[in-house]
C-alpha cells in the first residue's frame, strides 16, 4: 500500500535536504505556515527515520544531506541498450513495501520491466519475513517486475545471478571491497551491505510472475541500526572517501538488473556462475547452516553447478542444500 506523506513533509524535506541551517522563519515563510508548524513537520521527520539540529539563532537542519531521488536523473543514467527492457518506472515517497506493491501490480497485469523504488518503506521486509529498516532517503530500496513464461523451474539460480548484477553495480561505483553470501546478501568485510528478496507467483509449469526486491545500504543513522540484529554496515563505511550518488547507483543497479533479467531464462544460472564464485565469501568458511531450527556445521565448498551451497560436514561428507540460513562460525576475511 502506498502511504502518501504530506506536501508539506515534501516542501521541508526539499529545504533541508542541503544539510545546511535553515531558519525557522524562512522556513515558515517559503512554506506558507506558521513558525511553530514548522517546528510540528520537523519533529515529525523522525517517523521518517530522519534526525535534525535545532540550534537558537541559526534554525534547524538534518544530520545528514539528503539526495533525493529523481525519475529522468535515473533514466539518463541507463545505457541505450536496458532502456527499452524499462516499462515503468515509479518513485514513492513512502510505500509499505516495494515487493508487496509490485507483488500486488503483477496480479493486476502489469508488465515486465516494471520498476519501483521508494525513498521509505513502513514495513520493508528481508527474507523469512524480517523487517528491513528503511530511514527515508538514506538508502536504495526497489523492486523489479519480470515475467517468465517456462515457469518456477526456469528461475532456477536467480538469486545468485542477481547477486552478480548487484555487485557489477557497485564495483562500477567504486564500491569495495563487496562480495556475495548465499543464497542472496550482498557483504562486505563480513558484514551485511544489502540483501535481495525473489518472490515468484504464476503456474509451476507456464507464465510466472518474479519480483525481485533490493536494499542497499548507502548510509544508516545509528538510530536507525539499534533495529537491527545482525552484523551490518553501509556504503559510508565501505569506503568512507567517495560519496555515492543515489540517483547514478540506482540506475547503474537498472542497468545491471534489467540485462541479467532479459538474458536469464534462455541461458541460465550456469553462465553466472563463474563470476558468482569469484565474489564468494563464504567459500572455505567455517559457518553452521540452519534449516528451521535444525543447525549443519562444516566448511563451506562453494555452489555446484545448479547453484546449490556445498557444506562439507565435520565427518568429510560434502552435501548440497537448496535453501537455509546460514551463520559464520568465524569472522570472515
Amino acid at each position: 500500500m502506498c502511504v502518501a506523506i504530506s506536501d508539506k513533509q515534501k516542501q521541508l524535506l526539499q529545504l533541508l535536504a542541503d544539510g545546511e541551517f535553515h531558519s525557522g522563519t524562512e522556513l515558515a515563510r517559503q512554506l506558507g505556515v506558521s513558525r511553530s508548524a514548522v517546528w510540528k513537520q520537523v519533529a515529525g521527520l523522525a517517523d521518517l527515520g530522519l534526525h535534525h539540529a535545532a540550534v537558537t539563532g541559526k534554525g534547524y537542519r538534518l544530520e545528514k544531506p539528503l539526495e533525493l531521488l529523481a525519475a529522468q536523473a535515473i533514466i539518463n543514467g541507463l545505457d541505450p541498450a536496458v532502456l527499452p527492457l524499462l516499462a515503468q518506472l515509479e518513485l514513492h515517497d513512502q510505500i509499505d513495501s516495494t515487493n508487496v506493491y509490485l507483488s500486488q501490480q503483477a496480479q493486476n497485469y502489469a508488465p515486465a520491466g516494471t520498476v519501483c523504488f521508494a525513498e521509505h518503506q513502513t514495513a520493508g521486509k528481508g527474507r523469512r519475513g524480517r523487517q528491513w529498516v528503511s530511514p527515508f532517503g538514506s538508502n536504495l530500496y526497489l523492486s523489479v517486475l519480470w515475467r517468465f513464461q517456462q515457469g518456477y523451474a526456469s528461475t532456477a539460480g536467480l538469486s545468485l545471478a542477481i547477486g552478480v548484477a548487484v555487485i557489477r553495480a557497485l564495483r562500477q561505483q567504486q564500491l569495495h571491497p563487496v562480495g556475495l553470501k548465499w543464497p542472496n546478501d550482498i557483504m562486505s568485510a563480513g558484514k551485511k551491505l544489502g540483501g535481495i528478496l525473489i518472490e515468484v507467483s504464476g503456474e509451476s509449469d507456464g507464465p510466472c510472475a518474479v519480483v525481485i526486491g533490493l536494499g542497499i545500504n548507502l548510509f544508516v543513522p545509528d538510530s536507525a541500526a539499534q533495529g537491527i540484529n545482525q552484523a551490518w554496515t553501509d556504503a559510508s563505511k565501505v569506503n568512507p572517501a567517495i560519496s555515492l550518488n543515489r540517483n547514478q547507483l540506482a540506475a547503474s543497479l537498472l542497468n545491471q538488473l534489467l540485462a541479467v533479467l532479459a538474458d536469464f531464462e534462455q541461458v541460465g544460472i550456469k553462465a553466472y556462475l563463474d563470476e558468482w564464485r569469484s565474489y564468494d565469501c563464504l567459500q572455505g568458511q567455517s559457518a553452521t547452516l540452519f534449516i528451521a531450527d535444525q543447525p549443519y556445521p562444516g566448511i563451506v565448498q562453494g555452489v555446484d553447478d545448479s547453484g546449490l551451497l556445498l557444506l562439507q560436514h565435520p565427518d568429510g561428507r560434502t552435501q548440497a542444500f537448496a535453501s537455509g540460513e546460514v551463520s559464520f562460525s568465524r569472522t570472515p576475511l
